[in-house]
């Protein structure tokens, strides 16, 4: 008796052939046959380029954010710039930063399932060259210092106001602390549950804002996280934000300490945004220094470098500020803390805020 075999994929059909008397007579037993499973190949994979756009026109430093999805699942992930693999992760999404030349590219986002199909998606963006300006110590600056100790911070959103709505966080802000303490009086910054993912979100705004875009702004200010909680913070994050000339300009950034990345916010698209600077989870117990660098170019926000204890990491991406045709100016600084999945209260301590501008 012959039993061969048809395979198709992972699945397979046997027939049955026996052998009766008289040459070349064959007796077909369908019965397997029946009973088999021929499988249909999957739908191809699908794959889709969340950013960049395509033809759009982007800094040297672009962020790559895409997924796919396939009924066999998906094995990896790849990034493809002009037909050269420059990044592979093995998940069915991707959110990084690459490193662009100027000119035009081709950024191809590919993805193998795990029967070695593979799908793509291809968008061409033009780079061009962003110039991060050095350190401004001129002395035309306007300095607004010891932000951390006026009295009169706000919150806002849904973080506990009046009005509120859903689940909110706990929180407090404590001024006047003398340990730890840089200067002789920090303030305490503090978040507890019981609700996972929620937020504490702190802001100031400062008189005598700017009536026109500023062509240079600095945020800083020291940072002590006591060791107990240094696992803690789902996410640790800070602003200044000034209205002029009917736009927002928003110029926001995150350690965003589940993704491992510092990210700033695109406030126009309402989305952050994974930059080139290498997120080192603050040590605990002592302090730390960040310094953040901006500027605005017409109705564009750049976001220029941002200096973590001493150490200077040019950015350079830049955002369309968000039109809103309402007169008036303002500026405002912010600070906020975020809870993780366990709701882990934590707290911090804020010295030497500081924001200058001109």
């Amino acid at each position: 008796m012959v039993s061969p075999t048809f395979s198709h994929r992972q699945d397979r059909a046997q027939a049955r052939i026996s052998t009766v008397q008289g040459p070349r007579a064959f007796i077909i037993h369908l019965a397997a046959i029946a009973a088999a499973t021929f499988a249909i190949p999957a739908a191809a994979q699908t794959v889709s380029i969340a950013q960049p756009a395509n033809n759009a026109a982007v800094s040297t430093s672009v962020r790559v954010q895409a997924t796919a999805s396939d009924a066999d699942g998906i094995y990896y992930t790849q990034i493809y710039l002009d037909g050269k693999q420059v990044y592979t992760v093995r998940a069915a999404s991707i959110d990084t930063t690459i490193n662009l030349s100027a000119g035009t590219h081709r950024i191809a986002v590919q993805a193998k399932d795990k029967l070695g199909h593979i799908g793509k998606s291809v968008v061409y963006v033009t780079a061009s060259t962003v110039t991060v300006p050095p350190p401004d110590s001129s002395t035309d600056l306007t300095v607004i210092s010891r932000i951390e100790e006026q009295s009169e911070w706000k919150t806002c959103g849904n973080c506990g106001n009046t009005g509120a709505s859903g689940a909110t966080a706990s929180y407090t802000m404590t001024r006047g602390i003398t340990n730890p303490t840089k200067d002789g009086s920090s303030s305490e910054f503090w978040i507890g549950g019981p609700y996972a993912y929620k937020n504490a979100y702190w802001y100031i705004g400062q008189s005598g804002s700017p009536s026109t875009p500023v062509k240079y702004i600095k945020y800083e200010f020291d940072l002590y996280i006591p060791a107990k909680y240094v696992s803690a913070p789902q996410a640790i994050e800070f602003e200044c934000q000034q209205k002029a000339n009917g736009y927002v300009y928003n110029f926001a950034w995150q350690a965003d300490y589940a993704k491992n990345q510092w990210r700033i916010f695109n406030y126009t698209t309402r989305v952050w945004e994974a930059t080139n600077v290498p997120l080192k989870k603050f040590s605990g117990d002592t302090w730390h220094h960040v310094v953040a660098e901006y500027h605005a170019e017409g109705s564009t926000v750049v976001h220029d470098a941002l200096t973590l204890d001493g150490v200077r990491y040019t950015v350079g991406i830049k955002h369309g500020a968000k039109y809103v045709g309402t007169t008036g100016h303002y500026l405002t600084n912010a600070f906020q803390l975020d809870l993780n999945g366990s709701a882990t209260p934590y707290k911090v301590y804020v010295d030497g805020m500081k924001v200058s501008y001109k």
